[in-house]
């Protein structure tokens, strides 16, 4: 598990959008270009035709992208970390004189560099702080209460003013916006997400995203549509980590490509397991599956128990480390159909596990 994130995320929602980089040419070309990066990356530049007369522009500037056209005019700027000269035309020797009396970092060439200049354009959009502590949560069998324990920690985390993101990664399992009451609530789902391949903005993908109960949801549609590409899943929870705070992840007992790349992003797992012979017996399939990716894997148990059998039984049978006895919920489907989702109460039962779930794990404890 990541190391402690004990300050509160909340005033993150509210923080002014970061500035974009400042972009200097007057190669109309090469400036559509660089704003579809930038657009790419979820970044509002600004734009000069010549080095700017406020010299404030270019000091503050997180990032500044010079065109080839331009560096002779930006001779004698301040000379600062952050700035790249970036062109097309692969055989100019005077690109590299020019680069060195401008003190660019770096030269790029389009279309070669596209893929790492949107990389380096997020990254001072977004900032670069803690990635999301990232918990992902499996059934040892079906009907085993993941999705509700999922939601419940969301839930739970939200209401403690943490950023939070639950993912739905089980295409099979009705939806967790309708777990959770919002199937109507606008935004994008799983589907718009498919043809995703490389950086996805953070920023923009939480925006894009219906807005349940103080969190972000991805979620499913009612459509046809059961896979997503290994790719995509790859890119949105990169994107997701990236905002910080929590993220959690309904995951299906079935572990395909898509699943391999969403267990390899876990900090931790939990998988609940029922106290009954067949369900650990099943539970034991998914663990030795998903322990071949993730290497911190831990048990809820969650009762009635057979005779003989309680959690540590469980756990120990597992050959996992306890994460906790998930209790029962009495009026839980009866909240779900008044559309109180899990883990609304501070009082209830799954209410109360789930804030020790997240006291201990957000204050290091129990980091692996």
């Amino acid at each position: 598990m990541a190391g402690s994130h004990t300050t509160s995320d909340r005033g993150r929602e509210t923080e002014e959008r970061r500035a974009g980089p400042l972009i200097v040419t007057e190669d109309a070309e090469l400036l559509d270009d660089l704003l579809r990066l930038c657009a790419a990356a979820g970044a509002h530049p600004e734009v000069h035709h010549r080095m700017p007369e406020r010299r404030a522009s270019w000091d503050a500037a997180p990032l500044v992208l010079v065109g080839d056209d331009a560096a002779v005019r930006c001779r004698g700027a301040t000379r600062r970390s952050g700035v790249l000269l970036v062109g097309r035309d692969q055989d100019d020797p005077a690109v590299w004189r020019h680069a060195v009396e401008i003190g660019a970092d770096c030269v790029l060439r389009l279309p070669d560099a596209e893929s790492w200049l949107v990389d380096r354009i997020a990254d001072v959009v977004e900032g670069v702080g803690r990635q999301a502590l990232t918990v992902g949560v499996l059934g040892g069998r079906g009907g085993a209460g993941a999705s509700t324990l999922a939601c419940a920690l969301a839930v739970t985390a939200a209401r403690h003013g943490r950023r939070t993101m639950l993912v739905d990664g089980d295409p099979l399992g009705g939806g967790l916006d309708v777990l959770l009451g919002g199937e109507r609530t606008e935004g994008l789902r799983w589907p718009d997400f498919a043809a995703s391949k490389g950086r996805v903005a953070g920023g923009a993908l939480e925006e894009s995203l219906p807005s349940l109960h103080g969190l972000r949801v991805l979620s499913w549609d009612r459509g046809d549509a059961v896979t997503i590409p290994p790719e995509a899943m790859r890119s949105v929870l990169a994107a997701a980590r990236r905002r910080g705070g929590v993220v959690v992840i309904d995951l299906p007992r079935r572990i395909d490509e898509s699943t391999a790349e969403a267990l390899a992003q876990l900090d931790v797992g939990l998988l609940v397991v029922p106290g009954e012979l067949r369900a650990v017996a099943g539970a034991k399939r998914v663990a030795s599956m998903a322990t071949m990716i993730l290497r911190d894997l831990r048990v809820v148990a969650r009762g009635p128990y057979a005779a003989g059998v309680d959690e540590q039984w469980v756990a120990d049978v597992l050959e996992l480390p306890l994460a906790g006895e998930m209790p029962l919920e009495p009026g839980l489907m009866i909240d779900l159909d008044a559309g109180v989702p899990p883990g609304d109460s501070t009082r209830s039962p799954l209410g109360r596990f789930c804030t020790a779930f997240w006291d201990r794990a957000l204050t290091g404890e129990g980091a692996s």
